[in-house]
């Protein structure tokens, strides 16, 4: 496994990605910003007329067995690849009922009750993820979930999150923004 990677996403007038639109979701949305910009790296500071800042930080696996990661690694596509031309960052917070349960109580709901990596997986390689954590940072969100897709695949993309936004997982969470995303 790779080391942590931290990443800010920044929400301001440059960057990689165009913001189409920022929803609230569950609880405060965050501003609108023009451009997303990734930065990678601890040393990556957001510019100063920057709408919003997210960090977080790349990690173990923390819910998944050897079956589910083997699985995942085998048809997990990387990032930025060129048809992948939307994204979604969706920051979400859980509540403090989540973090009050035990690890395998989270895995419980998580994966035998919401089936959300049973779920994600259904829709791999047309959608690619990757989850950074920012409950350890101090961040404002618990958990970014960023997702890339084709145009092609944006209906799938729906149901994905439609799908995942349906399970008991969901009871959990008191704040979600859906940031949708696009590159030329």
């Amino acid at each position: 496994m790779p080391p942590p990677l931290l990443v800010t996403f920044v929400g301001c007038t440059s960057g990689l990605w165009q913001v189409d639109r920022v929803s609230p979701v569950i609880g405060e949305a965050l501003p609108m910003a023009a451009r997303l910009a990734v930065l990678e790296g601890a040393g990556a500071a957001p510019p100063p007329e920057a709408a919003w800042a997210l960090r977080g930080v790349t990690s173990n696996p923390r819910y998944t067995n050897r079956a589910e990661l083997n699985a995942l690694g085998a048809v997990q596509q990387g990032l930025l690849r060129p048809q992948a031309t939307r994204a979604a960052l969706i920051p979400i917070r859980k509540t403090e009922a989540w973090w009050a349960l035990a690890q395998d109580e989270r895995r419980a709901i998580l994966e035998e009750q919401s089936r959300h990596i049973g779920i994600g997986m259904e829709y791999l390689p047309a959608v690619a993820r990757r989850l950074y954590h920012s409950r350890e940072l101090g961040e404002p969100f618990d958990f970014l979930t960023w997702f890339e897709y084709a145009p092609e695949h944006a209906a799938d993309f729906e149901e994905l999150v439609r799908r995942l936004r349906q399970t008991a997982e969901w009871a959990y969470v008191d704040r979600e923004v859906d940031i949708r995303l696009s590159r030329t």
